[in-house]
């Protein structure tokens, strides 16, 4: 009977000792598949963009590939050529594929609802064209960029003192693509700004030269042959001046009476400020987007929320880089 005890009692033990151990695993393995966490090196994210072909879209490529393997996580960059239904085929394709989460540069941002509607619940951080207020959510459909509106500001206020603030002036305008949120930001804030102030501008010409030089100069040459007097030039990134520039220079022009003014700041961008070419730009930080871009995709894929990152507005709808005013004067601070 005493031994019956003894057997019951080490039994009895043996299977409190068991539940002791398994219960907890089972309620570890149970949270992990409910939270649905992956550790980072697990991590995968999927960054999609149109092209890769101008300075600025190549430098941002560079930094979320360079801030991903920071991180720790997987990346995998896709291409579309521009197609809205290539992009969208490659996020549902990522969704299939169990993607955690999608850095996306919208070939045409007014196709984000299709984009969230193939990515179901895996979050989508847009990046550097920003869809409408209205197709964005907190910690679940993002943008990471820049204030665009700032950026034409600044190249208003800089071109309207540069030329000892006039009463009127001719003012050219050369657009990046049709719709894109830079296009539209950028162009709106030099027409309000000139508007606010009671500058009596003529827009003598604007037209899209898809953030190519060689656009911007085939374009600008053609209007240059109407004759039409100008007092400046307005263009929505630096590889447009840039192509500007060259055409105001090569036929023998003044591009120190004439401001011609970018956006981007890049390697080319800045070597011509430094060379008497362009007179102004604006710092974009692609390394500062391409890092938040990646850190949000982690942040809502570990924490399911944005709270606490640099930049973020009071909506949590947006991360901020800021814009920052670049002429001869600091033009070195940003080789």
């Amino acid at each position: 009977m005493k031994n019956r005890k003894k057997w019951a009692a080490s039994a009895w033990k043996s299977c409190c000792l068991v539940v002791c151990v398994i219960v907890p695993v089972l309620l570890c393995l149970a949270g992990c598949q409910r939270n649905g966490k992956p550790d980072i090196s697990d991590i995968r994210i999927l960054y999609t963009s149109p092209h890769k072909d101008d300075d600025f879209r190549a430098l941002l490529s560079q930094s979320i590939g360079e801030t991903a393997k920071e991180e720790g996580v997987s990346l995998t960059m896709q291409y579309s050529g521009g197609g809205v239904d290539t992009q969208i085929e490659q996020i549902r394709a990522a969704q299939k594929e169990g993607y955690h989460a999608v850095i996306c540069y919208p070939s045409d941002p007014k196709t984000a609802l299709e984009l969230e509607e193939v990515a179901g619940d895996m979050p989508i951080i847009f990046v550097s064209n920003k869809p409408v207020d209205d197709y964005l959510t907190a910690d679940q459909y993002m943008y990471v960029g820049s204030r665009e509106r700032d950026a034409g500001t600044y190249q208003a206020e800089y071109v309207w003192e540069r030329l000892g603030k006039p009463s009127s002036m001719n003012v050219v305008i050369m657009k990046g693509e049709p719709g894109h949120s830079g296009t539209v930001g950028r162009s709106e804030a030099v027409h309000d700004y000139f508007t606010e102030h009671g500058v009596d501008v003529n827009y003598v010409y604007e037209d899209y030269a898809f953030w190519s030089a060689e656009e911007a100069a085939k374009k600008f040459g053609i209007f240059l042959n109407t004759g039409q007097p100008f007092d400046a030039v307005f263009c929505n990134n630096d590889t447009m001046a840039t192509g500007v520039v060259a055409v105001m220079q090569k036929r023998g022009m003044d591009t120190a009476a004439i401001p011609v003014t970018g956006v981007d700041a890049t390697e080319a961008g800045c070597r011509s400020i430094e060379d008497g070419g362009m007179q102004f730009t604006v710092y974009q930080s692609a390394k500062g987007q391409g890092e938040m871009s990646v850190k949000t995709a982690i942040a809502l894929i570990e924490e399911e929320t944005a709270e606490g990152l640099e930049g973020l507005d009071e909506n949590g709808l947006c991360v901020w880089v800021p814009f920052e005013p670049v002429d001869a004067s600091n033009v070195k601070q940003y080789e």
